[in-house]
């Protein structure tokens, strides 16, 4: 048997329901809308897509620089701790010299330096270890990038290459990454092509963009198979 106080309780109850869903909505929105917003403003590798396949792509990279590092460990452990650690190398954990000459007396201050993300973080096997590396701004050269002060990084240039890459969405799990290597590996056969090395995993959005906003690329370096 219910009361009145127990009908207004239960109209309450269904009324708060509905404001916590409506709240949990619009922070979804919101979320949605900041990670686009996000994406939109970093600056991307550069490279000319000469063929395009529904989610393939064979494209021509312009060279480029990278601060890479070397990680241990197992496929879905090592993109967090090689994340962090190149993450603090932009954030100014890095030397930057200035010099002023023809003062007295000459002076040098030493300093950390920001450096703005870009996309996409990198992650591929080298050996037994994993090779980690954040794409650096191309306003930057090998001359005037900061010094890191983990001597685990080191800024090193990408040449131009011809690579041959699959774009899909969803989690970063070995599992998603091996059933889409399967699918570039079988394309880059039906194509005239063939791997020149090895798979490179590019993850294009913060760990709190949704899982199915996400982009993830595997990039696979190619060269044209003569006739």
């Amino acid at each position: 048997m219910l009361f009145s106080g127990d009908s207004h309780r239960f109209k309450h109850m269904g009324s708060w329901k509905l404001d916590r869903i409506a709240f949990s909505l619009l922070l979804l929105v919101s979320s949605l809308i900041f990670a686009r917003t996000h994406v939109m403003a970093i600056e991307e590798a550069r490279f000319i897509v000469l063929e395009r396949d529904k989610e393939f792509e064979l494209r021509q990279y312009e060279p480029q620089i990278v601060a890479e590092t070397f990680v241990e460990g197992d496929f879905e452990e090592v993109g967090n701790q090689g994340f962090r650690r190149l993450f603090s190398y932009i954030s100014g954990n890095n030397r930057k010299t200035q010099s002023i000459p023809m003062t007295a007396p000459v002076t040098q201050e030493a300093k950390g330096v920001e450096i703005t993300m870009t996309a996409p973080v990198g992650q591929e096997r080298v050996g037994e270890k994993w090779r980690i590396t954040f794409l650096m701004p191309s306003q930057f050269t090998m001359e005037t990038l900061p010094i890191p002060l983990d001597p685990n990084i080191r800024l090193k240039i990408i040449p131009g290459r011809l690579m041959a890459t699959i774009r899909y969405s969803g989690t970063w799990s070995k599992k998603n990454f091996q059933a889409n290597e399967t699918q570039l590996l079988t394309w880059i056969a039906q194509h005239g092509l063939k791997p020149g090395g090895e798979p490179v995993w590019a993850r294009y959005n913060s760990p709190f963009t949704p899982w199915f906003m996400r982009r993830n690329e595997i990039l696979i370096p190619v060269e044209r198979v003569q006739p």
